[in-house]
Formats: structure tokens, C-alpha cells, sequence
């Protein structure tokens, strides 16, 4: 592989002496050349296995020739929306336009379209009508099936069918996508492309589909929430390599979307192999003159050290993306991606992170789902953990000892979450004395996300009681340490099962921690994720019991600004969720109390208590007249 950015350009890949490439890959996102950035794997990984790639980023979607740079490709086109869901880069929870995009030159907005991965994919088929598209990412592989949509409040259709597409590659890609392009260059058609693992395909009837798992029909779905919500987790419990079925979606009578087990994970030698790979680790050149790209800050300086997640929170869909299975790099790789990070001009010394979807995995969870597979109806760490959980951080604890000592590496930090249940599951604290000492600069941020039981079991994450005993412990080795670290919680409001109730109680633990969040997220229904699935039908799937979903807009704003209130902008909000759950009691000018009583309503709380002062003398008055 030669040094340098892939082309951008027709020019590029004439400087190279190409004659015609053989993918096209478009991308909602700018060209980085960064392995924190999908589209950077994929096509180093086919450039890697003699493939040449061409890439067209951020083509103009009302215009068809921003999609013909290098002409018809010689076996396809690769689409994806980018590094994340369209809709969720371009709106808030509250369904507003978000101001700016991390992803784009200049952090400038409007430079993708909605629902990226069906637009483009569109665009290039009234371009290229018989041309291969292969879908990727992580917008098409959350919709891969009938999901529901949050921005049209409506069930759609799975995205191979809206979008015109021939096949999905679904999850981290690099598997199914070498096989698909060896396949299409070994002259099959794509059409016949029905047994390669982690894709999504079409099919007219089910003949040459081995034992799938017939869904409920999408006529169905859409009528019948609870229909949905069983074919959901149907889908969730079939997220594994090993023990996941085919999955089979029928639309009408003759047309099915057809879901093929997802693929392998990667071993350690292929996961070191990807990152290996001639990544020139920022953003392409021609950015410059608009100010670069945005997101390349953040991951510049850190190191992807796993993928896969056993955590099961009810609100992440990374089961359905990455899957439960941990994949991990060797210390050998990531020492020489470190190594290599000292030598950059901009390095002040300071890794940034060593992690991935949580930082502190770095194993499977069990030894028997190496061979068996994951747990389909039982979690890891939820609601406690397994007997079979293999908690253990001496791999995590001595890859970091050899990170610090790297000549020109002053302090490695963590900043992906950490799971503070699986460091209270593992017998040695080692690696939470450690992370103290030395991973954290003045405050950790951990994620309990609520303090309700009845919240965090909807959550799928661990009781109140785990995260408080983790607070004593970090506070008992930062005093042993003579460290003065706190502990910032990340919360959610208007989760499925958050009653206003519930959001009372996190505003008074709040109060009694001495803490305000800067940032609140207020629960976000992006597709294919069980709380997603609670939100739209009202249950929830693993049991389907009905589940309290706090929708209207006015009472999500008034359990985000308990979460914050002692913010003046939030204090009539907080004044109506207390009137409303009757706890006035928490407004006063007692220590207990949320926020004060107004200066009108102080006059007249007073007026009230006179009356009834003077309605209790006039009592004892008249009793002692009798008497």
C-alpha cells in the first residue's frame, strides 16, 4: 500500500495511473483518514486486499453529477450516512436544528441530507441504474429492519427497500464488505449475494433461505405495536455469531428483507492488522482552508483499544451495531499507535483516551460464549452480575502501566465510560487505585444514569446501591491517595419508566450530592434500541409489561429542569413539576428545599398560615366558652 490520502477526486486517481476504480465510496461525513472513522477502515481495509477505491465526500445531493467523479465504477458503490445517524447529527431530542456538524470542514450544518444513506443511495441509482450498492454504517445498519422512526413518529420500512440498494453490510463491516467485494469480483452478481454473514439482502421468496425465523409481516407491525415490539426483541436475541439466527421480514406476499447472522468478530491479530493500516490520522488537506474538521480533535490523540459492549443499557444499540462479544487489541499494537502519536508535531504529551464503547472491558464477559455464544435472554451485568462474568482488569492495568512509560507520553488519560458495576464485580482494586492515581485529572466522569430502581431496571443498568458503594470507594482510595477528585454522574431525564415522581427524587439526590449538571440528556429514541422500543409501544419487550413513557414535550422540559434546578431560566418548571407531584414541601427556605417560594407566593403562603392561625384561636375560643 503507497503512502497518502486515497483519492478524493477524478485528478487523484489519475495521478495514481488508474484508469477506473473499483468501489466508489460516498460519505456523509468529510474525508478523514482516521481509524475512529468508518469510512476510513472500510476503504483502507479494501485497499489493503488490492482493491482501488475512489471517495466522494459529501457529494451535492441535488445534483447528479457530484456523483460521477471517476465515472462508473468497476463492481460498485459504497454508501454511508457516516460516522452517525443523519437525523441525530442534524436534530436535538426536542427535534431542533442542531447549529453546527462536527463532522463536516468548518463544523459548517446542511452539508448531508436527512436520512443520508436513502438519499444518496437514490441519487446514484437514477445515475447508475444496474450498478452495485452495498449500504453501510451505522444509519443503515440500525435500520436494517422495520424500525421505528422518532422525527416522523411512524414505523418505516427497513432502509434497503426505501432506499433502492441491492444488499447491507451491517455492523463494523469488514468482514462482509472483503467478502462482497470478492464475490462481485469473482463475477457473481449481487444479486446472488445471499450468504455472506453480516449483511441484510431481498428476496422474492424463501426457497434458497436456509431455516430462517419468520417476523411478523410489516402490514402487521404497523398495526399492531405489541406485534412490533415481540418482533424487536426477536431481533435483539439474534444480535450473536454464533447462536443468531436468519431473520426473515415479509412485505406483502412476495418480497423479504432478509437478515443473515451477523459476522465473526474479529480476532486480535486482524483487529492490530486494521489499525495497522497507513492512515495519514486527520483530515484531508483540502479542508484546510475552512478550518479542518471538527471531530478529528477528539480522537486524535486516543487510542480504540476494543469494540463490542456486554454493559446491555437499554438505551444503546451498540448489541445491534458492534455486538456483545469484546474484540480487543493487542499491547503491542496500541503501543506502537501510541508511539507513533509521540512523533506528531501537535503531541503536547497527553494520550486522550485508551478505550471504546467502555473503556474497562477488555475480555469477554465468559469463557463458554467464545464457543457457545452470548446469553440470548440473560445479561452480563444486569440486573447483577452473571456467576460466569470474568471480571478482570489486569490486562486493562498493565497495558496502561506500559502506555505511561512511553519516552514523551506524560499522562494517559480515560475518557470513555467506565463501568463502575464491573470494577465493583472485580475482587481487586488494583485498577480503580490506579485509575485514581493516575488516569484521571481532577474528576471522573461515570455514567449511573438515574437513582430510581424502578428507572435503572427499564435502564438495564445496575441498583442505586452499586453506584453508591462505588462513590465510597473512589472516595476512600482518593483520600488514601491525599487526591482531592470528584465524581461528575452523567443523568437522563424522561427515560421509559422516569415518572415525574422519579424525576423529583433525582433532583433531591442532586441536592443532597451538592451538584448541578451542566449538561443533561434528556432520553433520545434513536432507532433499534429496547428503551427506543418501549418509547413507541408502551412495553417493555423482554417482558412486555406496560411502561409509563413520558412524550409530551411539557413534561419531558419539567423532568429535565428538576435535573437542574437550581438554574433561575428552569424555576418555573420546577415549580409546576412540584406542584404537580404535591412535594410543595420542597419549596421553602428549609435546607431540604429545591427553590424558594416566589415573593407573591411568600405573601400569600403567609396570609394562609394567618388564617389558619386565626381559625385555631377562634377554635379554642369558642371550647372554652362552652366550658
Amino acid at each position: 500500500m503507497r503512502q497518502g490520502f486515497l483519492p478524493l477526486c477524478r485528478r487523484d486517481m489519475e495521478e495514481r495511473g488508474w484508469e477506473q476504480v473499483d468501489f466508489v465510496y460516498i460519505s456523509g461525513d468529510a474525508y478523514v483518514d482516521h481509524p475512529s472513522f468508518g469510512h476510513a477502515i472500510i476503504t483502507r481495509h479494501l485497499e489493503a486486499h488490492g482493491y482501488k477505491v475512489g471517495v466522494i465526500a459529501q457529494p451535492d445531493w441535488k445534483d447528479r453529477s457530484s456523483v460521477t467523479e471517476y465515472g462508473r465504477p468497476r463492481l460498485g458503490f459504497l454508501i454511508s450516512a457516516g460516522n452517525m445517524d443523519s437525523m441525530v447529527n442534524h436534530y436535538s431530542v426536542s427535534k431542533k436544528r442542531r447549529k453546527t456538524d462536527a463532522y463536516t470542514p468548518g463544523g459548517v450544518m446542511g452539508k448531508r441530507p436527512d436520512r443520508a444513506a436513502t438519499v444518496y443511495s437514490n441519487l446514484v441509482r437514477q445515475t447508475y441504474k444496474d450498478v452495485p450498492i452495498i449500504l453501510g454504517g451505522i444509519e443503515a445498519s440500525l435500520r436494517r429492519m422495520a424500525h421505528y422512526d422518532y422525527w416522523s413518529d411512524r414505523l418505516k420500512r427497513s432502509v434497503l427497500l426505501d432506499s433502492g440498494a441491492d444488499i447491507i453490510s451491517y455492523g463494523m463491516g469488514e468482514r462482509s464488505v472483503l467478502e462482497i467485494a470478492d464475490a462481485l469480483d469473482a463475477g457473481i452478481d449481487v444479486k446472488d449475494l445471499t450468504f455472506i454473514a453480516g449483511t441484510v439482502f431481498k428476496a422474492r421468496s424463501l426457497d434458497s433461505v436456509y431455516e430462517p425465523v419468520i417476523l411478523p409481516a410489516y402490514e402487521e407491525l404497523t398495526q399492531d405495536k405489541l406485534a412490533y415490539a415481540r418482533s424487536f426483541y426477536i431481533q435483539y436475541c439474534n444480535t450473536d455469531p454464533i447462536a443468531g439466527k436468519c431473520l426473515a421480514e415479509p412485505y406483502g406476499e412476495h418480497l423479504f428483507v432478509v437478515q443473515n447472522p451477523p459476522a465473526k468478530p474479529l480476532s486480535q491479530e486482524e483487529m492490530d492488522d486494521i489499525y495497522a493500516y497507513p492512515y495519514m490520522r486527520t483530515y484531508h488537506p483540502s479542508y484546510e482552508k475552512d478550518g479542518g474538521v471538527p471531530a478529528i480533535s477528539e480522537v486524535k490523540f486516543s487510542l480504540v483499544s476494543n469494540r463490542g459492549c456486554f454493559g446491555g443499557c437499554s438505551f444503546c444499540a451498540l448489541a445491534f451495531h458492534q455486538g456483545r462479544i469484546l474484540q480487543t487489541r493487542s499491547h503491542e499494537s496500541l503501543i506502537r499507535e501510541a508511539q507513533s502519536m509521540t512523533e506528531e508535531p501537535d503531541f503536547k504529551g497527553y494520550i486522550h483516551d485508551v478505550g471504546g464503547p467502555t473503556a474497562n472491558f477488555r475480555m469477554p464477559s465468559c469463557k463458554k460464549q467464545l464457543e457457545h455464544g452470548v446469553c440470548s435472554h440473560r445479561q452480563c451485568l444486569f440486573p447483577e452480575p452473571c456467576r460466569n462474568l470474568t471480571a478482570d482488569h489486569r490486562d486493562y492495568v498493565a497495558l496502561l502501566r506500559k502506555l505511561r512509560k512511553i519516552p514523551g507520553v506524560k499522562k494517559v488519560f480515560i475518557r470513555s465510560g467506565i463501568r463502575f458495576d464491573y470494577v465493583m464485580a472485580d475482587p481487586d482494586d488494583t485498577f480503580l487505585r490506579e485509575l485514581c492515581a493516575y488516569h484521571v485529572s481532577g474528576q471522573l466522569k461515570v455514567a449511573p444514569e438515574h437513582i430510581s430502581d424502578a428507572v435503572l431496571a427499564r435502564m438495564g443498568k445496575p441498583e442505586n446501591k452499586v453506584y453508591q458503594a462505588f462513590v465510597k470507594k473512589y472516595q476512600k482510595i482518593n483520600r488514601e491517595l491525599g487526591k482531592d477528585q470528584y465524581l461528575v454522574p452523567y443523568l437522563m431525564s424522561s427515560h421509559p419508566g422516569s415518572t415525574m415522581k422519579e424525576a423529583v427524587k433525582l433532583a433531591e439526590y442532586l441536592r443532597d450530592l451538592g451538584y448541578m449538571p451542566e449538561q443533561v440528556q434528556d432520553f433520545y429514541p434513536t432507532p433499534s434500541t429496547i428503551s427506543t422500543c418501549m418509547y413507541y409501544t408502551g412495553v417493555d419487550p423482554r417482558d412486555m409489561k406496560p411502561v409509563y413513557v413520558p412524550k409530551n414535550p411539557h413534561e419531558k422540559a419539567m423532568q429535565r429542569a428538576l435535573i437542574q434546578y437550581r438554574d433561575p431560566k428552569n424555576y418555573d418548571l420546577v415549580l409546576e413539576a412540584l406542584k404537580k407531584t404535591g412535594r410543595m414541601d420542597l419549596v421553602g427556605y428549609d435546607r431540604r428545599c429545591l427553590i424558594r417560594p416566589k415573593t407573591g407566593m411568600a405573601v400569600s403562603e403567609k396570609k394562609k398560615a394567618h388564617t389558619r392561625k386565626k381559625t385555631i384561636r377562634n377554635v379554642h375560643k369558642k371550647k372554652k366558652e362552652k366550658s
